[in-house]
């Protein structure tokens, strides 16, 4: 056991998932951070709020930029976040002169939000690709074994004979209905957080909305009417909708395992994991994952939603569960959308008489 199973050496292969998890890197986060403070200083000079110079030299200081982990690991264990420390050695690598204006007007919530929209904005783009492949994999699952008679259950008990698409459109059509939503959910999370220290622009006056503007579209992010600090639906709204994927995927899985017993014989499995004390078994191990990361999605949305409860204008307790429980949802979705391809891709129903 580990802490987390997702970047654990071994069993990050039943669970994880190798290109969702680089999402949420160190490396990734750093890169996002940088890119906001290397666009912010850019919008800032348009609107001359500083110099071009101060501009150049930020950017150039920022591309080159070799972090010092143990530091920014001492300093977030002092002020909450990692920007304080982060940008006390980045300054130290710009020209005095030019030190003030890095950071200039933001806080710290605003590079970290939006380093994560940046990164969200990956993740649902990979999200809508791994859904399409699962339901691509489903239909092509159904126009080959749909016709084939298997026994409809209800409540666990045998009920009346039904075509195996019957089962499969039951899988199938809720993914369709997640990836329609996905549009939406991927405009609420993909936007600009950039309000200064209590989302005002205080220190940019008049100028505050057209930094704004320009930052957003520097980063290809969704401009809003404020911050949103401590408004946090749009984040939990994600989290629902990577547990409805899950859930939907683990119905699919749970069916499977049932339908795989050798008593049931319903469906055949091609890659079955195998058993140390008893080599005649096939066990239905992508199927069980995918009933395990439903049940782990729907646990933790529990605590999103806790996160929701920001006191007044930012909440260090609430944003830090927050950190500590989206990315391990992500990664289950991911993980689980591959698993239901590899899944769907590699099951037969039994071919029996074909229902009238």
């Amino acid at each position: 056991m580990s802490v987390s199973a997702f970047d654990h050496p071994i069993l990050s292969g039943l669970v994880g998932d190798e290109e969702f998890a680089a999402l949420f890197s160190v490396v990734a986060e750093l890169a996002a951070i940088l890119r906001f403070e290397i666009a912010l200083a850019e919008a800032e000079a348009e609107e001359e709020i500083i110099s071009q110079e101060a501009a150049e030299a930020i950017s150039a200081a920022l591309q080159h930029y070799k972090p010092d982990v143990g530091a920014l690991n001492r300093g977030i264990a002092r002020d909450g976040v990692v920007i304080p420390a982060l940008v006390e050695q980045l300054r130290q690598k710009l020209p005095e002169e030019h030190r003030t204006c890095l950071h200039f007007g933001a806080t710290s919530q605003d590079p970290i939000d939006t380093a994560l929209a940046m990164r969200l904005s990956q993740a649902t783009t990979l999200l809508a690709t791994r859904l399409d492949e699962v339901i691509e994999s489903l239909d092509a699952l159904e126009r080959r074994d749909g016709g084939i008679e298997v026994m409809a259950h209800t409540r666990m008990q045998a009920a009346i004979p039904v075509r195996a698409g019957r089962k499969i459109i039951s899988w199938r059509d809720p993914l369709m209905r997640h990836r329609a939503r996905l549009e939406t959910i991927r405009k609420s999370v993909t936007v600009l957080t950039f309000g200064g220290a209590a989302g005002t622009l205080d220190k940019l006056g008049e100028k505050g909305p057209a930094v704004a503007a320009r930052l957003a579209r520097k980063l290809g992010l969704n401009l809003v009417a404020r911050a949103r600090h401590s408004e946090r639906d749009g984040i939990v709204d994600f989290a629902s909708f990577l547990s409805l994927v899950t859930g939907s995927l683990g119905k699919m899985g749970q069916d499977v395992a049932l339908m795989a017993q050798n008593e049931m014989g319903e469906v055949q499995v091609a890659e079955g994991g195998g058993s140390s004390a008893m080599p005649h078994k096939q066990n239905p191990v992508k199927a069980e994952i995918l009933v395990t990361l439903a049940r782990f999605n729907a646990t933790l949305l529990s605590g999103m939603h806790h996160a929701l409860i920001h006191e007044n204008e930012r909440s260090g307790a609430a944003w830090t569960l927050e950190w500590m429980l989206l990315p391990q949802m992500v990664v289950a979705t991911g993980a689980a959308l591959r698993i239901a391809n590899e899944l769907a891709g590699g099951i037969t129903f039994a071919t029996r008489k074909a229902a009238p």
